[in-house]
């Protein structure tokens, strides 16, 4: 089917047709372009034109990696009113994990087939410099995993420690062992929505430093967004027309992923619906078509069913097994780490090749 008939086969908006039909000729889109693509109400439309720009992009190929999610503390300075997770010091739950508590976790995942290592935690004051480092030489001396590791708040937080600059920080802890840095702590890339919700997080321009100096040292990073709370629909296009900024300079991210707000045990409210995520995941492939190959599907927040149909909304990936995961099991989503037959089985159900890969999408093994 070709780009037109594609359009004219679910379009009833002139004007829709018009910027999905640049899309698919793979002219880049705009802001006020994007937000009308995220005030249309033709899902069909949207899907059909994000789903062939996911066929030219990534092909029919649904991959995912085999991971665990360690938090190593729950003390946090930054309190940010979206997260149920972070305690205080005092607070009779709050913990930092010892080194070879981390050690244990990973032996576990890695027994389990584990090749990724999702490493993340509150900023918390009272963890010395020298326990990340030693924490990761540690890791890397016993282990052959990827440590994806530490999101931008956190670096920021460990180069106050260090009285170091950014590039600085995340190439000592590159040398002591980290790998790729997660997409963490980006919420909405739009100050007015940090000073909202996480006033004592760091703002958007720092978090692209973090990224763009990871770029700049060859370590590959993923970029993330949570929306549905206090953002307006612009500034969610805005926030991907910033990663997309960010990925013409180096071409670091390996992956977007849109999360919705899961507002259970927190300060806010959400509103986000199935409906809304899917849409958010088509706008998603359709500006960043010729930059991010890959967009991940969440099933940690909406459940393997719609993850599944997420893959024919522009998504070509599932994300991690996570053999472990806390950060949204604390605002209330109920949790159960995925099986391989499990993402096996959708994907073959629906027709699609679907294989194993690594942190930076090497394919392990297909099935």
């Amino acid at each position: 089917m070709t780009n037109f008939e594609i359009i004219k086969k679910f379009s009833d908006n002139d004007a829709i047709s018009e910027i999905l039909t640049r899309a698919l000729d793979n002219e880049p889109i705009g802001l006020q372009e994007g937000v009308s693509l995220l005030e249309c109400s033709n899902l069909n439309l949207l899907g059909a034109a994000a789903d062939e720009l996911r066929k030219q992009s990534a092909g029919e190929l649904v991959t995912f990696v085999v991971d665990r999610n360690i938090n190593y503390t729950n003390i946090c300075s930054s309190k940010c009113k979206f997260c149920a997770f972070f305690r205080e010091p005092d607070s009779k739950d709050a913990y930092v994990l010892a080194i070879d508590e981390i050690l244990a976790k990973i032996d576990e995942a890695v027994g389990l087939g584990a090749t990724q290592i999702l490493l993340q935690g509150g900023l918390n004051p009272d963890i010395p410099i020298d326990y990340y480092e030693e924490m990761l030489r540690q890791v890397k001396k016993r282990f052959n995993v990827q440590m994806h590791a530490f999101s931008p708040p956190e670096i920021v937080h460990i180069s106050k420690l260090y009285g170091a600059g950014i590039r600085e920080t995340i190439s000592r802890l590159h040398e002591a062992g980290l790998d790729s840095i997660p997409g963490g702590g980006a919420e909405i890339l739009d100050d007015r929505v940090r000073k909202s919700v996480s006033p004592n997080k760091i703002g958007w321009k720092q978090w692209q430093e973090v990224m763009l100096a990871a770029h700049s040292l060859g370590i590959p990073t993923t970029a993330t967004m949570v929306f549905g709370h206090a953002e307006t629909l612009e500034e969610r296009v805005k926030h991907i027309l910033r990663v997309r900024e960010m990925q013409e300079k180096y071409n670091g991210f390996t992956a977007f992923i849109p999360w919705s707000f899961q507002s259970e045990n927190t300060q806010l409210s959400g509103t986000s619906t199935g409906v809304d995520y899917l849409k958010m995941v088509a706008v998603s492939r359709i500006l960043l078509n010729g930059h991010i190959k890959n967009i991940q599907a969440s099933w940690v927040t909406q459940g393997l069913s719609v993850a599944q149909v997420a893959l024919n909304y522009g998504a070509n990936d599932l994300g991690g097994t996570m053999i472990e995961e806390n950060v949204v099991r604390a605002a209330g989503v109920p949790f159960h780490s995925k099986s391989i037959d499990e993402f096996v089985h959708i994907a073959t159900k629906m027709g699609r090749p679907v294989a194993k890969r690594d942190t930076l999408y090497n394919i392990l093994e297909r099935y």
